[in-house]
């Protein structure tokens, strides 16, 4: 039997499963047809074919996440377009995905110079895809020959798991297909970037003062200390400086949320009183890794001076930058400096953690008290969460999350393991949780624990059908109270008050779906529950079901307005 040529896109397979990447997410096209073909028959690394091209990148991105890195492949124009709304988010969020496509070939670009023909899928700017992918990738190339294609490819690579950002690849419809020399056996490595000393000794001086003089010191991490595997020096940290701990939405889970030096997760107003508190006694916050988004304007305005803080960017202390020191270096710096400095770790102790069942009965909508069988915001999670401690699931489940009320509510949960909250909490989109869920199951390997707004869903719900044909046993709770709550929050806030007078505005009202019927025609199981016992009847039988997906529309109130919300509209 004649052996199959080994090509470009068998090269770039074999770049991807020396990484770990052990799925591909894809939408196919005639242009991007031998990559497809390729990858239909690729030993070890298997086609996820998605429903959509958002439903595709959502899911390579939330499995970028989990894995390290994630990969979409997608037809040219038409479907790679359709994906830029969740590739920008990965590149907002710091998600390491590889966007691969195809353009018109040689023979067609000489068509079109010859006879000016438009060809199918393009603007007629056979640049425009990688000319607009430039701005949310930190790499993106086309390749018109295999000539140099394993070093491009190579650098390609490099760049997304060094910068943890989505990058982009296209080749010419031919060049997938054309023969190539395989890599050798070693996985590529992202690039050490080192700090330049002189400016890394002034940027730990400058911070140290500002650190040894604060009275109630913290640290405020973020999601790029994850993103970069900086979460156990971030806990030696923690534990030679002694300091208090919390971190952003988006960095929920950075570590697991254990011990008595976790405060809870800071999400502004949504923060549980404690948190606040904390927040504000503060004098110096050690800020690692955090996307300050404007979820955090208070954060910001009120302890801009107080900072010291290191990204990926930059190091500052106070008022004064160092471009040229990395978070690595500059968090093993401070760490020798508390290893052997006395009076460190200190002894401070997070305050106690609300006792069951807080935080959700003091943030429950204070209208439904007289109802206590009736499903809020707050008691979806009070029941829930309980569930998954009782039943020891917390270390075998991921959340996702897009924006919707049901995240804000979500950010006051305590005990989390690392790395299982997944959400779109900086570039804020409705619909990633669905979209994320096959992503993340396949990239963590833990199922999948998604709480959807039911707006957000219906933009997305396509996704239950790509869960149902890998026979992923996620779960999708839908929050179903008909209206997009969040968004109607920051209209107006007045429409949540009873009585007839207070309406939503026409454009936050949604269709009512039968949740049940979708469920059976995309193969999915399906329950509708409209109570607190019903609701715990359905979260116990969600073990046994193990080969499908399940879908649960969770009947809330229209009006039933969380605290964390009210707290954010008001501030808003």
């Amino acid at each position: 039997m004649q052996q199959k040529p080994f090509t470009v896109a068998d090269y770039l397979l074999t770049r991807l499963k020396q990484l770990d990447v052990t799925e591909v997410f894809q939408i196919p096209g005639d242009y991007v047809k031998h990559f497809t073909q390729t990858l239909e028959h690729f030993d070890g690394v298997t086609a996820i074919g998605a429903m959509n091209e958002l439903d595709a990148a959502y899911a390579a991105d939330a499995y970028g996440r989990t894995r390290g890195l994630g990969a979409v492949s997608l037809q040219f124009g038409v479907s790679t377009f359709s994906a830029l709304n969740a590739i920008a988010g990965a590149y907002v969020e710091r998600s390491p995905v590889v966007v691969i496509t195809a353009t018109p070939g040689s023979d067609d670009r000489q068509m079109t110079k010859m006879y000016d023909v438009l060809f199918h899928h393009s603007t007629g700017n056979l640049k425009a895809d990688q000319e607009v992918f430039e701005h949310v990738t930190v790499a993106a190339i086309t390749l018109s020959t295999s000539a140099g294609a394993p070093e491009k490819i190579d650098q390609l690579l490099i760049a997304a798991i060094t910068h943890k950002r989505p990058v982009y690849i296209a080749c010419y419809e031919e060049v997938w297909g054309e023969v190539c020399t395989p890599p050798n056996g070693k996985a590529l490595q992202p690039l050490v970037i080192k700090s330049e000393p002189l400016a890394l000794a002034n940027a730990v001086a400058q911070a140290w003062t500002q650190i040894t003089a604060a009275k109630h010191p913290m640290i405020f991490a973020g999601v790029e200390i994850l993103r970069h595997g900086l979460s156990d020096l971030l806990q030696e940290l923690i534990d030679a400086s002694g300091f208090l701990y919390t971190t952003t939405t988006l960095g929920k889970s950075v570590l697991q949320e254990k011990g008595d030096k976790f405060i809870g997760t800071y999400s502004d107003a949504a923060s549980i009183k404690s948190v606040i508190n904390e927040v504000d006694k503060a004098d110096c916050f050690l800020t690692l890794g955090t996307i300050l988004t404007d979820d955090y304007l208070w954060f910001v305005q009120n302890k801009y001076a107080a900072m010291v803080l290191a990204d990926t960017a930059q190091v500052r202390a106070g008022y004064y930058t160092y471009p040229d020191v990395t978070m690595k270096d500059f968090m093993e710096a401070l760490l020798a400096l508390f290893k052997k400095t006395k009076g460190y770790p200190l002894k401070t102790i997070a305050p106690p953690q609300p006792k069951y069942p807080e935080p959700w009965i003091s943030n429950s909508d204070p209208d439904w008290d007289d109802k206590p069988d009736v499903i809020t915001y707050n008691r979806f999670f009070q029941h829930s969460m309980k569930y998954l401690q009782d039943q020891n699931m917390l270390k075998d489940i991921v959340m996702t999350f897009g924006v919707s009320s049901a995240l804000y509510v979500a950010t006051n949960a305590y005990g989390l393991h690392r790395n299982s909250f997944i959400s779109s909490a900086a570039w804020q989109v409705i619909g990633y949780e669905t979209g994320a869920a096959c992503g993340a199951q396949l990239g963590s390997g833990k199922r999948a624990w998604t709480i959807a707004g039911d707006g957000g869903f219906m933009m997305i719900c396509q996704s239950l059908s790509t869960l149902a044909r890998n026979q992923l046993n996620a779960v999708i709770f839908v929050m179903s109270n008909a209206v997009y709550a969040i968004e109607q929050v920051y209209v107006n806030l007045d429409s949540f008050k009873p009585g007839p007078k207070h309406v939503f505005d026409t454009f936050d009202i949604l269709p009512e779906w039968d949740y049940l019927a979708l469920a059976k025609a995309y193969g999915a199981e399906g329950f509708r529950v409209t109570t607190i016992k019903e609701l715990n009847d359905v979260l116990g039988k969600l073990k046994g079901i193990t080969q499908k997906p399940v879908l649960v529309q969770v009947v809330i109130p229209e009006k039933d307005l969380p605290d964390q919300m009210r707290r954010l509209g008001l501030e808003g």
